[in-house]
């Protein structure tokens, strides 16, 4: 008997989502980074153990929107946790719930949809005795099928987590093959490894107004390389001259750690070729979000 439970993992900006997604799949399949809102569309991860697979739906951030861009992921969030068999609400415990999780803890618990509620970053805490009154004040509050304090990059307590999400499993066929990990197109995933290093390398303004899309992706017969054209769009002129840097630095550091990550990823040697292009003010440009691939429709 084969069972299935879907999971939605939502939360603020930089509460730990596509960490943990990555660490309940054992690879890297979501994009990291300190900055807020660097996943912008749904992720979804597949994790198969025996008879019952999982299947985790990494979404950005909650955020307050700023441009068009943002009201579709904010939708994207709404969209993933209905019709959802549950749900895992992560929050930074160094900060206090704010209206717009309120909110939505209240909505989904007066609905009945499962939550399992993280308290990550524990290993910021001065004093672990920190998370007794949280737990209960979060108790007395919302039913939460189960409150975990965890610590994404120190793996502590994905086990747990795991374990709970096993217990919502219903009798179901499998949806996806056994040894697949994400449903991404490898084209995504390649411009989203380019997308991340260039969000870690860039200052504060630059790297929301940055799209990533790979036009070719292709095989070489001959031998065993993978040549990747990518072009890297940007808001503005000035912006542009940032993402090459001087004498192309900039646009050099980053292909070379995407070629690296890239090689790791699909495990075979990477020729990777970047272009950057300015597209004015794409994030509010409907048409543009759409063409690179940030709408769910």
């Amino acid at each position: 008997m084969t069972k299935t439970v879907f999971v939605t993992i939502v939360g603020r900006t930089n509460a730990g989502k596509s960490s943990l997604l990555n660490a309940m799949i054992g690879e890297k399949i979501a994009s990291v980074s300190s900055k807020s809102q660097t996943t912008r569309t749904r992720i979804t991860g597949i994790k198969t153990i025996d008879d019952v697979q999982l299947v985790f739906m990494d979404t950005p951030g909650l955020h307050k929107p700023k441009n068009k861009l943002s009201d579709h992921m904010l939708g994207v969030v709404k969209d993933s946790v209905a019709d959802i068999d549950a749900v895992i609400f992560m929050m930074d415990c160094t900060k206090n719930l704010n209206e717009q999780e309120e909110s939505m803890l209240k909505n989904m618990t007066s609905e009945k949809t499962p939550v399992i509620f993280l308290l990550n970053k524990i290993d910021l805490l001065k004093m672990k005795s920190e998370l007794v009154p949280m737990i209960a004040k979060l108790s007395s509050k919302f039913d939460f099928e189960a409150i975990i304090p965890v610590s994404v990059t120190e793996n502590n307590g994905i086990d747990l987590i795991e374990q709970e999400v096993m217990k919502l499993a219903k009798e179901s066929p499998h949806f996806f093959p056994e040894d697949m990990i994400t449903d991404q197109p490898e084209k995504v995933i390649a411009a989203e490894i380019i997308r991340e290093k260039l969000l870690n390398l860039l200052n504060e303004e630059v790297p929301h107004g940055i799209a990533v899309t790979v036009e070719t992706m292709k095989e070489r017969s001959d031998k065993d390389i993978l040549d990747i054209d990518a072009v890297i769009y940007c808001e503005k002129e000035s912006h542009k001259g940032i993402v090459i840097g001087k004498g192309g630095s900039m646009l050099k550091k980053a292909a070379s750690l995407s070629r690296q990550e890239l090689e790791n990823f699909f495990r075979i040697k990477v020729n990777l070729k970047c272009w950057v292009k300015v597209k004015e003010d794409w994030r509010n440009r409907e048409g543009l979000i759409r063409s690179f691939g940030l709408t769910e429709k």
